[in-house]
């Protein structure tokens, strides 16, 4: 992925050095199943094997072979769908659930990553518990009966700390990473064999009735392999041959590799894969990343993709010969301690995607893309019958179709009483006209940049631009009460013992990326000839350095000079000396290792260049090669004071008295709002949650008409329940500039509101789709149906609004037009509150005609609740 840019520069406030706190806070505290041809049900779970390995299989054991159409699961073609969920990134308590919502959403496959450096945090040393516990996930994902892609890498890029990679792999004398070099193929070897080796024996590849359909060696090769010349080739051609040695018995992907070897099936990263085909007829396409969002970095906007241009490029993908799609990401999730990518992303790694970062549905998102994936489901029959290219149609000058069928199909007819299986998929790609199309004996309309899904060549089951008959969630936050007990540790912040040496030494040699922070402290003589010289021209020295990355800070006799923050950028600080020596300290500040690029292990952090002190009456002075004392981390850091069992030795020294608070009750989502303090790291009970930074985001990011529905906040930061006690749960802040403790809150998120619109000439319901024993697709003449659906755990307490006529304004903020019926609210009211989701047929039939001859839509507005005094479920309408 492209490289990310740093946030604009900031100034912070003057702090002395030895006055850098740790703050700690104590808060006391149903659509139509699958198609898969009468031979082809692989994925019954047949047996259920608990976390220690025991037991049965999950499925029947199954071959996945390939041909040019689609991957081939137990001999047939399937059409798949995947959803990207990074194990790390949530907790192994959140999977389950996780998983289940990918399921409940239309994936058939769990894609994740695997993390080198999460597995191997020390050469030969592997790590395979809590959130690393990739068996464990796995099996999971094979109890829910999905099937799992595993990409392997081992490079990872992912905006994960150093792409994934160990940072001891780089200390590794004569190595040069992801090329022909002989140290790092024997270490990359080693870790893939070491995963291939592990699934083998917990039996979870296909073959051994495990749910590993696919896997991937490498990652976006492609995109740097020219900075290696003919090593680059050379290597790329060794991992290939390597991981085939492996002998995995399914198939192996490269992504963005167009030279991929025969035996290696090529894919696709992009926004927009319709029009990628791998660089051989024998293999299948397949997108490997479909960026659904993206990242987001520290003071840039948060990002978003709509839900309608992601169902448009996926339903694009498909209708042009697609056969395996996945989300990237379905579930981004967190970047929990210090794993988040380089240069500056930040601890969510929400990615805007179907899930949230708390877990919780992000609609309309996730249920357009589940009717989405319903859809093409009802399609598959068709999609996997055509051997070659489907039948194309030129509609206009810029709307075509693509006809999947058993057999020629001629489009200028209606397909009423054909008995063959067909599917089309319509297209008009302007983005800002209708279009009116004629095939089929009818006519079609088509809004701007969409697909409209034709399971039977005939009716209209989705639109890509069409999700008004879904909920439009608005995520409230459930506000605890911040009265906190804070205590205050003032006192020397250095971190390890010492070390003295000569010269600017590059921040990771000296860390080895076990702290973010690396303090350089040497000495400089001023005399009065210089104070005499900067008095008489009215200036001050500077201190200068060719090149920092992230954070560089000075401090001068232990005040703070200034601050830079940026990717390799210069740094010049005016300082203020006195006649004698002076103590001048240089802080260096990591905030993610980079993760995308060639030559990753020259890159490095600290500073680069010479360190000068310019404007001294004789002229300059090189710093570089000065005798520097070194200092890894804060000394809270390596006296553990963030655990609670070494509390009785951290000496806090109080501040203020106040009551202490309990965990919020029930299941929701928790976050710690800390947009009052500065920046620095934050610890739950031990935990590291991640780094923390209140910087204002660019509002350039939407216009004013442009409706982010649960949209994210980066001062807002998850605290996942594991983590949380009933009461006195302890959370330590190493804050590095300052801010307000008192003003800090604990939260609970879930979907408070949830509202729809709806028109009484919307499509049917996808539940009244089947297929017919022929695998051909029917659909039972229905009335459309508007859909409300609360968060798990939650039912619908209130109706707050409902109009059957023709109301105004969209969610949030409806209001009845001249046409309304009466009965609306009540008849809404008995069918939905006290459910968790309900649907209500949308017709003059349940609510009568309030105005002959005007097409009339249905708008409601809902409140969510835990269960408590709602009354009890009726049924649907």
């Amino acid at each position: 992925m492209a490289a990310s840019r740093g946030p604009p520069l900031l100034g912070f406030r003057a702090l002395a050095l030895a006055l850098l706190l740790a703050i700690l806070l104590l808060l006391g505290c149903s659509a139509p199943a699958a198609y898969a041809g009468a031979e082809g049900v692989l994925r019954q779970v047949v047996g259920r094997r608990g976390d220690d390995g025991g037991g049965g299989n999950f499925f029947e054991p199954f071959n996945v072979t390939y041909d040019h159409r689609a991957v081939l699961i137990g001999g047939k073609r399937r059409m798949l769908v995947s959803a990207g969920l990074h194990y790390p990134r949530a907790t192994s308590e959140m999977w389950p659930s996780l998983i289940a919502k990918c399921k409940e959403g239309g994936a058939d496959v769990i894609e994740t990553y695997v993390f080198w450096n999460g597995h191997e945090p020390a050469k030969g040393q592997y790590y395979f518990e809590e959130r690393f516990d990739l068996v464990k996930f796995a099996k999971l994902v094979a109890a829910e009966g999905l099937f799992l892609f595993l990409r392997i890498g081992p490079y990872a890029c992912a905006e994960w700390n150093f792409g994934g990679f160990p940072v001891w792999l780089r200390d590794i004398p004569g190595i040069e990473f992801r090329t022909d070099n002989e140290p790092f193929k024997a270490e990359m070897q080693t870790f893939v064999t070491k995963i291939v080796t592990l699934m083998k024996e917990e039996k979870l590849y296909s073959w051994q009735g495990g749910p590993i359909i696919l896997q991937q060696i490498e990652n976006e090769y492609g995109n740097i392999q020219g900075n290696y010349g003919q090593a680059g080739k050379r290597y790329m051609q060794w991992a290939a041959q390597m991981a085939i040695a492996l002998d995995t018995g399914i198939p192996w992907v490269m992504c963005r590799q167009t030279d991929a070897p025969e035996e290696i099936i090529d894919t696709c990263n992009a926004f927009y894969c319709d029009g990628f085909k791998p660089n051989s007829y024998n293999k299948p396409t397949i997108w490997t990343e479909d960026w659904d969002g993206w990242y987001a970095d520290w003071g840039g906007a948060l990002p978003h993709r709509s839900a309608e241009d992601s169902a448009f490029a996926v339903a694009r993908f498909y209708q042009r010969g697609g056969s395996l799609q996945n989300y990237y990401m379905y579930f981004g999730g967190t970047n929990f301690a210090r794993t988040a990518g380089g240069p500056l992303q930040i601890t969510s790694y929400d990615y805007d995607a179907p899930i949230d970062e708390y877990g919780i549905l992000r609609q309309p998102k996730w249920g357009h893309l589940k009717d989405l994936h319903t859809a093409i489901k009802l399609c598959e029959p068709a999609l996997i019958a055509v051997d070659g290219s489907p039948q194309y149609i030129k509609l206009g000058s810029m709307q075509e179709a693509h006809v999947y069928s058993t057999g020629e199909v001629h489009t200028n007819g209606s397909m009423a009483g054909n008995a063959q299986i067909c599917s089309a998929f319509l297209a008009n790609i302007d983005e800002h006209k209708y279009a009116s199309v004629w095939i089929f004996g009818k006519s079609y309309s088509l809004p701007p940049w969409s697909v409209s899904i034709l399971p039977d060549c005939e009716n209209v089951a989705f639109n890509t631009a069409r999700n008004l008959g879904l909920p439009v969630v608005q995520v409230d936050i459930s506000l605890v009460s911040s009265h906190l007990h804070l205590e205050v540790r003032i006192s020397q912040v250095l971190g390890g013992l010492p070390k003295r040496l000569l010269g600017i030494l590059e921040h990771l040699n000296v860390t080895k990326d076990i702290s973010d922070y690396l303090w350089y402290t040497t000495r400089v003589n001023i005399s009065d000839a210089d104070i005499a010289f900067w008095s008489s021209k009215g200036v001050l020295p500077s201190l200068t350095i060719d090149k920092i990355r992230d954070v560089a800070r000075v401090f001068v006799n232990g005040k703070l000079a200034g601050s830079q923050v940026g990717h390799w950028v210069s740094l010049k600080q005016p300082i203020q000396l006195v006649e004698g020596l002076n103590e001048l300290t240089l802080l260096s500040e990591i905030v993610g290792l980079q993760n995308y690029g060639a030559f990753l292990e020259k890159d490095g952090a600290g500073f680069r260049g010479q360190v000068t002190l310019t404007g001294l009456s004789d002229g300059d002075v090189d710093l570089t090669n000065s005798l520097w004392t070194y200092q890894v981390g804060l000394k809270g850091e390596f006296s553990m004071i963030y655990a609670p069992e070494k509390q009785g030795c951290a000496g806090w020294s109080r501040m203020q008295d106040s009551t202490m608070f309990s965990t919020p009750k029930g299941t929701d989502p928790v976050a710690i709002d800390l947009g009052s303090m500065g920046k620095g790291q934050a610890w739950v009970n031990g935990h590291l949650i991640g780094r923390y930074w209140s910087l204002v985001a660019p509002e350039s990011g939407c216009s004013s008409s442009c409706y982010y529905p649960g949209a994210y906040n980066e001062r807002k930061y998850h605290i996942p329940r594991e983590w949380l006690k009933e009461s006195d749960n302890l959370l330590v802040l190493f804050e590095e500039t300052g801010g307000d403790p008192s003003l800090i809150s604990l939260e609970a998120h879930y979907a408070k509101t949830v509202c729809s619109r709806i028109s009484e000439n919307y499509y049917p319901p996808l539940s009244a789709w089947s297929h017919l024993s022929s695998g051909r697709a029917s659909v039972n003449a229905a009335t459309p149906e508007l859909r409300l659906q609360c968060d798990d755990g939650h039912v619908i307490s209130e109706i707050t609004f409902a109009s059957y006529g023709t109301p105004s304004g969209g969610c949030l903020n409806f209001s009845k037009g001249n046409c309304h019926a009466l009965s609306t609210l009540d008849l809404v009211t008995e069918a939905c509150v006290g459910n968790t989701k309900c649907a209500i047929s949308v017709s003059n039939d349940v609510f009568g005609d309030p105005c002959r001859g005007v097409l009339k839509d249905l708008a409601v507005e809902a409140k969510c609740s835990p269960p408590s005094t709602t009354k009890e479920p009726r049924g649907e309408m």
